[in-house]
């Protein structure tokens, strides 16, 4: 049972807490932290798409198109929570992304559909969608959205742990044969 001065004691905070990081971000903030990865998904899902399109291999064509259906529902589903936020969601890539899709793009060309040079790119772009989601994480979010920024983060890392992996194993024939 309470007492009358146990319930107007006043509450003292612990000096070594820091009451910033304990409060979420404002609406706006968190409606503009999906937008961003909104852009980034956009990015990665239309680079994968262009990647798949400049290799040969079925195998990767393969692995490029699922990664870019993977991001194409990682935009839905950010879409869909930037919505339940009463926000407008973000329907394109980045500027920056169109530059590297471009990027993607001249080095197959000149290249003559170079898988190497193909690779390189894509673990350049997973490179900035991890650093995004790392962005995001550090953000005092949410619980549901933290709980989908870290699913979609651990899922970006697998992806580019996989890039870079046919990447290494891409320069090692190279170097090899």
């Amino acid at each position: 049972m309470i007492n009358d001065y146990e319930a107007t004691k006043p509450i003292i905070e612990d000096a070594t807490v820091n009451t910033q990081t304990t409060q979420t971000e404002s609406n706006d903030d968190v409606i503009s932290t999906l937008n961003g990865l909104i852009e980034t998904c956009k990015d990665g899902q239309d680079g994968f798409k262009d990647a798949a399109g400049g290799v040969e291999r079925s195998e990767l064509k393969t692995l490029f198109y699922e990664f870019s259906q993977q991001r194409s529902e990682f935009v839905g589903i950010l879409q869909g929570l930037v919505r339940n936020l009463g926000g407008d969601p973000e329907t394109s890539g980045s500027m920056s992304g169109a530059i590297h899709r471009g990027w993607i793009n001249i080095k197959s060309a000149v290249t003559g559909k170079d898988e190497q040079a193909i690779l390189n790119e894509c673990e350049r772009g997973e490179d900035y969608a991890k650093e995004a989601y790392a962005d995001a994480q550090k953000k005092n979010l949410p619980a549901n959205v933290s709980d989908v920024i870290n699913q979609q983060a651990q899922t970006v890392q697998a992806a580019h742990n996989r890039v870079k992996a046919l990447r290494n194993a891409e320069s090692s024939k190279t170097a090899n044969g």
